[in-house]
């Protein structure tokens, strides 16, 4: 588990926020305007089931309210992975990384444990929020959001609102039809789907498919490019190519105000992000090519800031 070294310490009021992944879980106390004042993380206990993960979180939080001397925490905020309904705080549908993650009353139950009103939304939505009301995309009405890592998901923003969709599923970018993924296997279990090819691990594999070298993870492959690896350039590029075409189409679609793009993947670097911007206006429309692409400026703190904008609009 590792912590802020120094909390700071503020008098008055602030919620509780919570960010659930499959690898981590993050805790914060955040304040009204979206300044995180505190924060404490923990390896998420995946593989243990539904109520380790809840004890895990909610014991993020009860050591967060345990040192915020002189300040009432009023809610709590949650953003987690799978898709969630967004009106009862229930977990719908979850991968195999948190193992019966799939139908917790996520609302529900950390209500219980932790005595505080709970507003529960999918991790991805949370991120989207906290760049859209306090982040890079503030004053935009419209933010179409793209996170790119281990899996890619998107949310789009409408006046500081997500659309969700009526299944609480809308965001699944990675899952739409992608020309750069061929037949490429997805883990949806689909074929040819953007996140086959344009994920972390879909871009790893390639570099694997091309080579027959193995490496363990994406930042080996950005390390052989930085050395001057042509065919690790080739799939840095083949990456930022794919989610910049992926991103034109719905831009095309969604007219938003701005585009916001996060997640590791980001970490590529400027060839990365050039390949992006440029497959992003050889897809849009005349009349779009001055809707801005911009980096992510939260970083992992966005999802806890939205999350915490959730809880704070709950008892404004």
């Amino acid at each position: 588990m590792s912590e802020a070294p120094k909390p700071r310490v503020v008098a008055g009021e602030a919620v509780a926020a919570l960010d659930i992944g499959g690898t981590k879980t993050a805790a914060a106390i955040v304040t009204r305007h979206g300044e995180v004042v505190d924060r404490v993380t923990a390896a998420t206990p995946g593989r243990a089931g539904a109520t380790a993960i809840l004890d895990t979180a909610a014991d993020l939080v009860d050591r967060l309210r345990a040192r915020a001397t002189g300040t009432h925490i009023r809610a709590l905020g949650v953003g987690s992975a799978g898709v969630v309904d967004h009106r009862t705080g229930r977990v719908l549908s979850a991968t195999d990384v948190l193992a019966g993650w799939a139908g917790t009353d996520l609302s529900g139950r950390l209500r219980e444990l932790l005595g505080l009103p709970v507003a529960v939304i999918n991790d991805v939505h949370a991120h989207a929020l906290g760049e859209a009301r306090h982040g890079v995309a503030a004053g935009y009405e419209t933010t179409l959001f793209i996170a790119v890592g281990t899996g890619i998901g998107a949310s789009f923003v409408v006046g500081g609102t997500v659309l969700a969709g009526a299944h609480s599923a809308a965001g699944h970018a990675g899952h739409q039809p992608s020309p750069y993924a061929g037949q490429l296997p997805c883990t949806c279990g689909g074929q040819g789907h953007l996140e086959a090819i344009a994920s972390g691990p879909g871009l790893t594999e390639e570099y694997v498919r091309r080579t027959g070298q193995p490496v363990d993870d994406l930042r080996a492959v950005a390390a052989r490019a930085a050395d001057g690896d042509a065919t690790a350039r080739e799939v840095v590029l083949l990456g930022g190519a794919a989610v910049g075409s992926a991103v034109g189409g719905l831009i095309n679609m969604l007219d938003p105000g701005a585009v916001v793009v996060g997640g590791g993947v980001t970490g590529l670097g400027e060839p990365w992000w050039q390949a992006l911007r440029d497959a992003v206006r050889r897809e849009t429309l005349p009349s779009l090519d001055d809707v801005p692409v911009l980096a992510s400026t939260l970083g992992s703190d966005a999802p806890l800031i939205g999350a915490a904008s959730l809880a704070w609009e709950g008892i404004a």
